[in-house]
Protein backbone atom coordinates (compact mmCIF):
# COMPACT_ATOMS: atom_id res chain seq x y z
CA UNK A 1 0.00 0.00 0.00
CA UNK A 2 2.81 2.40 0.93
CA UNK A 3 4.65 1.73 -2.34
CA UNK A 4 1.46 2.34 -4.32
CA UNK A 5 0.87 5.57 -2.40
CA UNK A 6 4.37 6.87 -3.09
CA UNK A 7 4.19 5.85 -6.76
CA UNK A 8 0.85 7.64 -7.10
CA UNK A 9 2.30 10.70 -5.40
CA UNK A 10 5.19 10.86 -7.86
CA UNK A 11 2.81 10.46 -10.76
CA UNK A 12 0.97 13.58 -9.62
CA UNK A 13 4.27 15.42 -9.08
CA UNK A 14 5.28 14.54 -12.63
CA UNK A 15 1.92 15.76 -13.93
CA UNK A 16 2.55 19.03 -12.06
CA UNK A 17 5.97 19.27 -13.75
CA UNK A 18 4.35 18.81 -17.16
CA UNK A 19 1.45 21.11 -16.36
CA UNK A 20 3.82 23.93 -15.45
CA UNK A 21 4.81 24.19 -19.11
CA UNK A 22 1.23 24.99 -20.11
CA UNK A 23 1.92 28.41 -18.60
CA UNK A 24 5.06 29.28 -20.58
CA UNK A 25 4.66 32.89 -21.71
CA UNK A 26 3.66 33.10 -25.37
CA UNK A 27 6.49 35.60 -25.95
CA UNK A 28 9.12 33.27 -24.55
CA UNK A 29 10.89 30.74 -26.77
CA UNK A 30 11.92 28.24 -24.14
CA UNK A 31 13.94 26.02 -26.47
CA UNK A 32 15.35 26.28 -29.98
CA UNK A 33 15.20 22.51 -30.46
CA UNK A 34 12.29 21.86 -32.84
CA UNK A 35 10.87 18.89 -30.94
CA UNK A 36 10.94 20.65 -27.57
CA UNK A 37 9.60 23.90 -29.02
CA UNK A 38 6.66 22.08 -30.62
CA UNK A 39 6.02 20.15 -27.41
CA UNK A 40 5.93 23.35 -25.34
CA UNK A 41 3.57 24.91 -27.90
CA UNK A 42 1.18 21.99 -27.49
CA UNK A 43 1.25 22.54 -23.73
CA UNK A 44 0.76 26.29 -24.20
CA UNK A 45 -2.35 25.56 -26.25
CA UNK A 46 -3.91 23.93 -23.18
CA UNK A 47 -2.86 26.74 -20.86
CA UNK A 48 -3.88 29.67 -23.04
CA UNK A 49 -6.53 28.37 -25.44
CA UNK A 50 -8.27 25.62 -23.49
CA UNK A 51 -8.55 27.28 -20.11
CA UNK A 52 -11.39 25.10 -18.75
CA UNK A 53 -9.26 21.99 -19.28
CA UNK A 54 -6.20 23.75 -17.84
CA UNK A 55 -8.13 24.77 -14.73
CA UNK A 56 -9.52 21.26 -14.29
CA UNK A 57 -5.99 19.75 -14.48
CA UNK A 58 -4.72 22.31 -11.96
CA UNK A 59 -7.53 21.54 -9.50
CA UNK A 60 -7.00 17.80 -10.02
CA UNK A 61 -3.29 18.16 -9.17
CA UNK A 62 -3.87 20.32 -6.10
CA UNK A 63 -6.64 18.15 -4.66
CA UNK A 64 -4.51 15.04 -4.99
CA UNK A 65 -1.41 16.72 -3.55
CA UNK A 66 -3.36 17.93 -0.52
CA UNK A 67 -4.75 14.42 0.02
CA UNK A 68 -1.26 12.93 -0.21
CA UNK A 69 -0.08 15.60 2.22
CA UNK A 70 -2.73 14.62 4.77
CA UNK A 71 -1.83 10.96 4.39
CA UNK A 72 1.89 11.66 4.86
CA UNK A 73 1.10 13.71 7.98
CA UNK A 74 -0.93 10.80 9.34
CA UNK A 75 1.90 8.40 8.48
CA UNK A 76 4.39 10.66 10.29
CA UNK A 77 2.19 10.81 13.40
CA UNK A 78 1.61 7.03 13.42
CA UNK A 79 5.25 6.26 12.54
CA UNK A 80 4.34 4.48 9.29
CA UNK A 81 7.16 6.26 7.46
CA UNK A 82 10.65 7.06 8.69
CA UNK A 83 13.11 9.89 8.12
CA UNK A 84 15.01 7.93 5.46
CA UNK A 85 11.84 7.37 3.41
CA UNK A 86 10.92 11.03 3.79
CA UNK A 87 14.31 12.17 2.47
CA UNK A 88 13.96 9.90 -0.55
CA UNK A 89 10.53 11.38 -1.29
CA UNK A 90 11.50 15.03 -0.86
CA UNK A 91 14.81 14.76 -2.74
CA UNK A 92 13.13 13.05 -5.71
CA UNK A 93 10.31 15.63 -5.63
CA UNK A 94 12.84 18.45 -5.59
CA UNK A 95 14.79 17.03 -8.53
CA UNK A 96 11.64 16.73 -10.65
CA UNK A 97 10.24 20.17 -9.83
CA UNK A 98 13.58 21.95 -10.18
CA UNK A 99 13.10 21.52 -13.92
CA UNK A 100 9.54 22.83 -13.93
CA UNK A 101 8.51 26.18 -15.37
CA UNK A 102 7.59 29.02 -13.00
CA UNK A 103 3.93 28.52 -13.85
CA UNK A 104 2.20 30.75 -11.31
CA UNK A 105 4.52 33.72 -10.94
CA UNK A 106 6.86 35.87 -13.01
CA UNK A 107 8.97 36.92 -10.01
CA UNK A 108 11.95 34.75 -10.98
CA UNK A 109 12.27 36.79 -14.18
CA UNK A 110 12.59 39.92 -12.07
CA UNK A 111 15.22 38.25 -9.87
CA UNK A 112 17.19 37.36 -13.00
CA UNK A 113 16.89 40.84 -14.45
CA UNK A 114 17.83 42.56 -11.18
CA UNK A 115 21.09 40.61 -11.16
CA UNK A 116 21.52 41.25 -14.89
CA UNK A 117 21.42 45.00 -14.32
CA UNK A 118 24.62 44.53 -12.31
CA UNK A 119 26.41 41.87 -14.33
CA UNK A 120 25.47 42.89 -17.86
CA UNK A 121 24.57 46.58 -17.70
CA UNK A 122 26.90 47.51 -14.81
CA UNK A 123 24.19 49.61 -13.20
CA UNK A 124 22.58 49.80 -9.75
CA UNK A 125 19.22 47.93 -9.61
CA UNK A 126 18.14 50.14 -6.70
CA UNK A 127 18.26 53.06 -9.14
CA UNK A 128 17.41 51.39 -12.46
CA UNK A 129 14.42 49.30 -13.52
CA UNK A 130 13.89 46.88 -16.40
CA UNK A 131 12.15 49.56 -18.50
CA UNK A 132 15.40 51.53 -18.51
CA UNK A 133 16.77 48.87 -20.89
CA UNK A 134 14.01 48.71 -23.54
CA UNK A 135 16.02 46.70 -26.06
CA UNK A 136 16.52 43.76 -23.71
CA UNK A 137 14.64 40.67 -25.02
CA UNK A 138 13.53 39.69 -21.51
CA UNK A 139 11.09 42.60 -21.45
CA UNK A 140 8.82 40.75 -23.87
CA UNK A 141 7.81 38.21 -21.19
CA UNK A 142 8.52 40.01 -17.90
CA UNK A 143 5.96 41.56 -15.59
CA UNK A 144 6.58 44.41 -13.13
CA UNK A 145 9.13 46.02 -15.43
CA UNK A 146 8.37 49.42 -13.92
CA UNK A 147 9.70 48.75 -10.42
CA UNK A 148 13.24 49.17 -9.06
CA UNK A 149 14.83 46.48 -6.91
CA UNK A 150 12.69 46.01 -3.74
CA UNK A 151 14.67 43.41 -1.74
CA UNK A 152 17.66 43.38 0.56
CA UNK A 153 21.24 43.68 -0.71
CA UNK A 154 22.25 40.14 0.23
CA UNK A 155 19.91 38.73 -2.41
CA UNK A 156 22.01 40.50 -5.03
CA UNK A 157 25.18 39.06 -3.45
CA UNK A 158 23.72 35.59 -3.91
CA UNK A 159 22.27 36.06 -7.39
CA UNK A 160 24.87 38.18 -9.19
CA UNK A 161 27.27 35.19 -9.37
CA UNK A 162 24.45 33.09 -10.86
CA UNK A 163 23.97 35.76 -13.49
CA UNK A 164 27.70 35.67 -14.30
CA UNK A 165 27.62 31.88 -14.54
CA UNK A 166 24.66 32.11 -16.89
CA UNK A 167 26.75 34.30 -19.22
CA UNK A 168 23.68 36.35 -20.19
CA UNK A 169 22.00 33.21 -21.56
CA UNK A 170 18.44 32.94 -20.30
CA UNK A 171 17.93 29.17 -19.96
CA UNK A 172 21.15 28.39 -18.00
CA UNK A 173 20.58 31.41 -15.76
CA UNK A 174 16.95 30.41 -15.20
CA UNK A 175 17.93 26.94 -13.99
CA UNK A 176 20.79 28.27 -11.84
CA UNK A 177 18.18 30.33 -10.00
CA UNK A 178 15.89 27.31 -9.76
CA UNK A 179 18.72 25.24 -8.29
CA UNK A 180 19.30 27.89 -5.64
CA UNK A 181 15.65 27.66 -4.55
CA UNK A 182 15.73 23.86 -4.57
CA UNK A 183 18.90 23.70 -2.49
CA UNK A 184 17.37 26.20 -0.06
CA UNK A 185 14.27 24.04 0.38
CA UNK A 186 16.33 20.95 1.16
CA UNK A 187 18.57 23.00 3.44
CA UNK A 188 15.54 24.40 5.26
CA UNK A 189 14.17 20.90 5.87
CA UNK A 190 17.61 19.80 7.10
CA UNK A 191 17.70 22.57 9.69
CA UNK A 192 14.09 21.90 10.72
CA UNK A 193 15.25 18.40 11.59
CA UNK A 194 18.33 19.69 13.42
CA UNK A 195 16.22 22.16 15.42
CA UNK A 196 13.58 19.57 16.29
CA UNK A 197 16.24 17.05 17.31
CA UNK A 198 17.30 19.63 19.91
CA UNK A 199 13.93 20.81 21.22
CA UNK A 200 11.44 17.98 20.49
CA UNK A 201 12.96 14.90 18.83
CA UNK A 202 9.70 12.92 18.88
CA UNK A 203 8.05 15.44 16.53
CA UNK A 204 11.04 15.84 14.22
CA UNK A 205 9.64 13.83 11.31
CA UNK A 206 6.20 15.44 11.59
CA UNK A 207 7.70 18.94 11.34
CA UNK A 208 9.73 17.88 8.29
CA UNK A 209 6.61 16.49 6.59
CA UNK A 210 4.39 19.44 7.53
CA UNK A 211 6.83 21.86 5.93
CA UNK A 212 8.55 19.84 3.22
CA UNK A 213 5.58 18.07 1.67
CA UNK A 214 3.12 20.94 1.99
CA UNK A 215 1.82 21.45 -1.58
CA UNK A 216 1.95 25.23 -1.16
CA UNK A 217 5.62 25.07 -0.13
CA UNK A 218 6.41 22.81 -3.10
CA UNK A 219 4.55 25.01 -5.60
CA UNK A 220 5.84 28.35 -4.35
CA UNK A 221 9.43 27.25 -3.64
CA UNK A 222 10.16 24.76 -6.42
CA UNK A 223 7.73 25.63 -9.22
CA UNK A 224 7.26 29.38 -8.92
CA UNK A 225 10.66 29.70 -7.18
CA UNK A 226 10.14 32.60 -4.80
CA UNK A 227 13.13 33.97 -2.93
CA UNK A 228 11.27 33.51 0.37
CA UNK A 229 12.60 29.97 0.63
CA UNK A 230 16.20 31.27 0.58
CA UNK A 231 15.33 33.80 3.30
CA UNK A 232 13.78 30.95 5.30
CA UNK A 233 16.89 28.77 4.90
CA UNK A 234 19.15 31.37 6.51
CA UNK A 235 16.59 32.08 9.25
CA UNK A 236 16.34 28.39 10.20
CA UNK A 237 20.12 27.98 10.10
CA UNK A 238 20.40 31.01 12.36
CA UNK A 239 17.75 29.66 14.75
CA UNK A 240 19.57 26.34 15.01
CA UNK A 241 22.86 28.04 15.86
CA UNK A 242 21.10 30.21 18.43
CA UNK A 243 19.81 27.06 20.15
CA UNK A 244 23.40 25.78 20.19
CA UNK A 245 24.52 29.11 21.72
CA UNK A 246 26.71 30.07 18.78
CA UNK A 247 25.54 33.64 19.07
CA UNK A 248 27.79 35.59 16.71
CA UNK A 249 27.23 33.28 13.76
CA UNK A 250 23.51 33.05 14.57
CA UNK A 251 23.16 36.83 14.54
CA UNK A 252 25.18 37.07 11.33
CA UNK A 253 22.95 34.54 9.56
CA UNK A 254 19.78 36.27 10.76
CA UNK A 255 21.14 39.51 9.30
CA UNK A 256 21.73 37.68 6.00
CA UNK A 257 18.14 36.40 6.09
CA UNK A 258 16.85 39.92 6.68
CA UNK A 259 19.21 41.07 3.92
CA UNK A 260 17.26 38.93 1.44
CA UNK A 261 13.76 39.96 2.43
CA UNK A 262 12.96 42.03 5.49
CA UNK A 263 10.18 39.83 6.93
CA UNK A 264 12.45 37.87 9.28
CA UNK A 265 13.38 41.09 11.09
CA UNK A 266 10.21 40.24 13.06
CA UNK A 267 12.23 37.48 14.77
CA UNK A 268 14.70 39.89 16.37
CA UNK A 269 12.70 40.23 19.66
CA UNK A 270 12.51 36.43 19.96
CA UNK A 271 16.23 36.05 19.34
CA UNK A 272 16.95 38.63 22.05
CA UNK A 273 14.59 36.84 24.46
CA UNK A 274 16.21 33.45 23.82
CA UNK A 275 19.67 34.96 24.20
CA UNK A 276 18.79 36.50 27.56
CA UNK A 277 17.19 33.30 28.85
CA UNK A 278 20.15 31.20 27.76
CA UNK A 279 22.65 33.54 29.39
CA UNK A 280 20.63 33.36 32.63
CA UNK A 281 20.32 29.55 32.25
CA UNK A 282 16.54 29.70 32.43
CA UNK A 283 14.41 26.88 31.10
CA UNK A 284 12.89 27.78 27.73
CA UNK A 285 9.34 26.86 26.83
CA UNK A 286 9.99 26.24 23.14
CA UNK A 287 6.32 25.82 22.25
CA UNK A 288 5.58 29.28 23.64
CA UNK A 289 8.66 30.80 21.97
CA UNK A 290 7.71 29.31 18.59
CA UNK A 291 4.09 30.40 18.96
CA UNK A 292 5.26 33.97 19.67
CA UNK A 293 7.58 33.75 16.65
CA UNK A 294 4.70 32.62 14.44
CA UNK A 295 2.53 35.52 15.62
CA UNK A 296 5.35 38.02 15.08
CA UNK A 297 5.83 36.75 11.51
CA UNK A 298 2.11 37.07 10.81
CA UNK A 299 2.24 40.83 11.56
CA UNK A 300 4.45 41.88 8.59
CA UNK A 301 2.51 39.53 6.30
CA UNK A 302 -0.73 41.28 7.26
CA UNK A 303 0.92 44.64 6.63
CA UNK A 304 2.33 43.60 3.23
CA UNK A 305 -1.00 42.05 2.25
CA UNK A 306 -2.78 45.28 3.16
CA UNK A 307 -0.47 47.27 0.86
CA UNK A 308 0.02 44.86 -2.05
CA UNK A 309 -2.78 42.27 -1.65
CA UNK A 310 -2.21 38.84 -0.15
CA UNK A 311 -0.11 36.40 -2.20
CA UNK A 312 -0.02 32.64 -1.48
CA UNK A 313 3.77 32.51 -1.20
CA UNK A 314 3.66 34.87 1.80
CA UNK A 315 2.66 31.79 3.80
CA UNK A 316 6.17 30.37 3.35
CA UNK A 317 7.31 33.14 5.71
CA UNK A 318 5.05 31.79 8.46
CA UNK A 319 4.89 28.04 7.92
CA UNK A 320 8.63 27.49 8.38
CA UNK A 321 8.34 28.45 12.06
CA UNK A 322 4.82 27.15 12.61
CA UNK A 323 5.93 23.72 11.36
CA UNK A 324 8.19 23.44 14.41
CA UNK A 325 5.08 23.24 16.64
CA UNK A 326 2.85 21.49 14.13
CA UNK A 327 1.96 18.72 16.58
CA UNK A 328 -0.42 21.26 18.15
CA UNK A 329 -3.85 21.05 16.52
CA UNK A 330 -4.27 24.84 16.59
CA UNK A 331 -1.18 25.05 14.34
CA UNK A 332 -1.59 21.99 12.12
CA UNK A 333 -5.21 22.73 11.18
CA UNK A 334 -4.57 26.33 9.99
CA UNK A 335 -1.44 25.28 8.07
CA UNK A 336 -3.34 22.56 6.23
CA UNK A 337 -6.61 24.39 5.54
CA UNK A 338 -5.20 27.82 4.66
CA UNK A 339 -2.45 26.33 2.48
CA UNK A 340 -5.04 24.30 0.58
CA UNK A 341 -7.35 27.24 -0.11
CA UNK A 342 -4.47 29.62 -0.90
CA UNK A 343 -3.38 27.37 -3.76
CA UNK A 344 -6.81 27.86 -5.30
CA UNK A 345 -6.17 31.60 -5.55
CA UNK A 346 -4.68 30.74 -8.94
CA UNK A 347 -7.74 28.93 -10.27
CA UNK A 348 -9.75 32.03 -11.33
CA UNK A 349 -6.75 33.42 -13.22
CA UNK A 350 -6.10 30.11 -14.95
CA UNK A 351 -9.74 29.98 -16.04
CA UNK A 352 -10.19 33.63 -17.08
CA UNK A 353 -6.64 34.57 -18.09
CA UNK A 354 -6.52 37.84 -16.14
CA UNK A 355 -6.64 39.30 -12.64
CA UNK A 356 -9.50 41.71 -13.38
CA UNK A 357 -12.84 41.64 -11.53
CA UNK A 358 -14.39 39.33 -10.48
CA UNK A 359 -11.04 37.57 -9.76
CA UNK A 360 -10.11 39.71 -6.69
CA UNK A 361 -13.56 39.12 -5.22
CA UNK A 362 -13.30 35.36 -5.84
CA UNK A 363 -9.86 35.25 -4.20
CA UNK A 364 -11.12 37.22 -1.20
CA UNK A 365 -14.07 34.84 -0.84
CA UNK A 366 -11.73 31.84 -1.07
CA UNK A 367 -9.43 33.21 1.63
CA UNK A 368 -12.31 34.17 3.94
CA UNK A 369 -13.74 30.69 3.50
CA UNK A 370 -10.41 29.18 4.56
CA UNK A 371 -10.39 31.27 7.76
CA UNK A 372 -13.98 30.30 8.61
CA UNK A 373 -13.31 26.61 7.97
CA UNK A 374 -10.13 26.83 10.06
CA UNK A 375 -12.02 28.27 13.03
CA UNK A 376 -14.80 25.70 12.70
CA UNK A 377 -12.31 22.82 12.35
CA UNK A 378 -10.37 23.92 15.44
CA UNK A 379 -13.61 24.23 17.41
CA UNK A 380 -14.81 20.83 16.18
CA UNK A 381 -11.49 19.17 17.03
CA UNK A 382 -11.52 20.72 20.49
CA UNK A 383 -15.11 19.54 21.07
CA UNK A 384 -14.41 16.01 19.87
CA UNK A 385 -11.30 15.62 22.02
CA UNK A 386 -13.19 16.96 25.04
CA UNK A 387 -16.03 14.49 24.46
CA UNK A 388 -13.51 11.67 24.05
CA UNK A 389 -11.87 12.58 27.37
CA UNK A 390 -15.25 12.81 29.11
CA UNK A 391 -16.30 9.39 27.77
CA UNK A 392 -12.99 7.92 28.86
CA UNK A 393 -13.48 9.34 32.37
CA UNK A 394 -17.00 7.88 32.55
CA UNK A 395 -15.73 4.46 31.47
CA UNK A 396 -13.07 4.56 34.17
CA UNK A 397 -15.67 5.44 36.78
Amino acid sequence: MKKFLIASYFLVIFILFLYSYTQVDLSLTFSRIDFLRDLVKSFQYIGYFNRPLSTFIFIFIMVFLVNFYLIFILYAITKKINVKTFWKIIIATTIILTFSYNAFSHDIFNYIFDAKIITHYQQNPYEHKALDFPSDPMLSFMHWTHRVYPYGPFWLVLTAPLSYLGANLFIPTFFFFKLLMSASLLGSIYFIKKIMDKINPKSSLLSMVVFGLNPLILVESLVSSHLDIVMVFFALWSFYLLIRRKYLLAIFLLILSIGIKFVTAALIPVFILILIMQIKDKKINWDLILLISTILLIIPIIYISHINNFQPWYLIDIIFIAALISLRYYILIPITVISFFSLFNYAPYLYLGNWDPPVPELILSTNLTSYIITILAIGMFKLLTKNAKDNKSKNVL
